[in-house]
C-alpha cells in the first residue's frame, strides 16, 4: 500500500476534479502489474495496473488507495473489471468519499465472493486527496493563502512597493506551487499594483486566473491576460454604467462570472461554490492582496497556509500587511495553524499549515 501511495503522487496536478489514485497487482509476493490515474477522463488506476498483468491478476491481490468505483463516470465502472479479472483479494487504502460510490465498490466486490479489506493508511490518503474529498463532499475547492512577507508581516512598502520581498529560491517554489492548484486567485489591487502573469514557469499545466473585482477595473492591457491559463473575472450581479462599459471590453479576453453581494463586496463564499460548480475547480491558491486574504480569514474560508517569510523590516504604519480585513476582536478568538512544519530557502522560511 505504501508503494501504491507513492504510485498515486505521479498525477499530483494532473488529475482533477479526480483524485490520485494507485494500484498494484500482486501475486506470490510479486509486482506483476502497477497503474496510476494520470488525468481526469483516462484510465483508472486499477484498470491500468490489470492490463500490465493480463491474465496473470487471475488469483491475485490487487492493493488499491482508493475505493473502486461502482458507477459511470467518465469511465466505466473499475469493478467489474475487477471481477472479470479473476482478482480473488482487494485490498483498498480509503472508502470513496463520492457519494456516488461511498461504500457500493466494497459492497460489489464482496457480493462476487471477493474478499475486501479497507482503512489501510487512511489518514495519509485522505491527505493527499484533501481538495477533492472538499470538492466531492462539501462542493467547495479547497483553499490555500500564500503570502510573501517580511518579518515583520509586511507584503508592501507605504509607497506599494513590494519588488522583491523573499528571495529567488523562494519565489522559485512559489511559482512551482502553482500547478498543483486549478486556480490562483487575487484581488484587483494587486492586479493594478504588481500587474503579474500568474503563470506557473515550470509546468505544461497552468491553473485559472481569477480576479475579484467587483467593479471591473482590470485593464485590457493587464500582463495576466498574455500569460497562459484562462482567466476569470468575479463581479457582482449588478455593476454599476462604468463596470457595464469595461465589462464589454473584457468578454474576449476573460469569462465574467457573476457573484453575489455581501456587504456591498463580492460573497466569497458564493464565488468559490460557483468555482466548484461551474469550472470544477477544487483547489484555489490565494496569492493576494492583504485584504483579500483577510476577508477569507473573516469568512471562515482558508483551510491552509503558506508563509514565506524574509528577514527584512519594512516598518510604518501605512505600509501594507499579509492579512488585513476585521480581523479578530480578542487574542483567545486568533485563528490557530495545526501541523505547522518549517522549511529554509536560503535565508527565507516557509511556515506551512492548516486552518482546519
Amino acid at each position: 500500500m505504501d508503494s501504491a501511495i507513492r504510485l498515486s503522487l505521479k498525477g499530483k496536478g494532473k488529475t482533477s476534479p479526480n483524485p490520485m489514485v494507485g494500484a498494484l497487482v500482486v501475486k506470490n509476493k510479486r509486482i506483476i502489474g502497477r497503474g496510476y490515474h494520470e488525468k481526469a477522463g483516462g484510465p483508472h488506476a486499477e484498470v491500468v495496473a490489470l492490463d500490465e498483468a493480463g491474465a496473470r491478476a487471475r488469483g491475485a491481490t490487487l492493493y488499491v488507495t482508493l475505493e473502486p468505483c461502482a458507477h459511470f463516470g467518465r469511465t466505466p465502472p473499475c469493478v467489474d473489471r475487477i471481477v472479470a479479472s479473476g482478482i480473488k483479494h482487494v485490498v483498498v487504502g480509503m472508502i470513496d468519499p463520492n457519494p456516488k460510490n461511498n461504500g457500493r465498490g466494497v459492497a460489489l466486490l464482496r457480493q462476487r465472493g471477493i474478499k475486501v479489506e479497507t482503512g489501510l493508511f487512511q489518514e495519509r490518503i485522505s491527505g493527499i486527496n484533501e481538495a477533492f474529498i472538499k470538492y466531492i463532499t462539501r462542493r467547495m475547492p479547497l483553499v490555500t493563502v500564500k503570502v510573501a512577507q517580511s518579518l515583520d508581516g509586511k507584503i508592501a512598502t507605504r509607497t506599494g512597493d513590494s519588488k522583491w520581498i523573499t528571495s529567488d529560491r523562494s519565489r522559485a517554489y512559489a511559482h512551482r506551487i502553482r500547478q498543483f492548484y486549478d486556480a490562483v486567485m487575487v484581488g484587483v489591487n494587486t492586479v493594478l499594483r504588481d500587474d503579474p502573469r500568474l503563470d506557473a514557469w515550470f509546468s505544461s499545466r497552468h491553473p485559472a486566473k481569477v480576479i475579484i473585482d467587483s467593479q471591473v477595473s482590470t485593464p485590457q492591457n493587464a500582463n495576466i491576460f498574455s500569460g497562459r491559463g484562462q482567466v476569470i473575472i468575479a463581479t457582482l450581479s449588478s455593476p454599476d454604467g462604468q463596470a457595464t462599459q469595461n465589462r464589454q471590453l473584457l468578454v474576449d479576453k476573460a469569462k465574467i462570472l457573476e457573484v453575489k453581494e455581501k456587504g456591498g463586496q463580492i460573497d466569497l463564499r458564493d464565488l468559490l461554490k460557483k468555482l466548484a460548480q461551474r469550472f470544477e475547480i477544487t483547489s484555489v491558491l490565494i496569492e493576494g492582496g492583504g485584504t483579500l486574504i483577510g476577508s477569507l480569514f473573516d469568512e471562515g474560508l482558508v483551510d491552509k497556509v503558506l508563509f514565506f517569510i524574509s528577514p527584512k523590516i519594512i516598518g510604518g504604519k501605512d505600509a501594507i500587511g499579509s492579512v488585513m480585513g476585521k480581523g479578530v476582536s480578542g487574542v483567545n478568538r486568533a485563528i490557530k495553524v495545526k501541523g505547522l512544519s518549517i522549511r529554509r530557502f536560503g535565508e527565507d522560511i516557509l511556515l506551512e499549515g492548516r486552518i482546519s
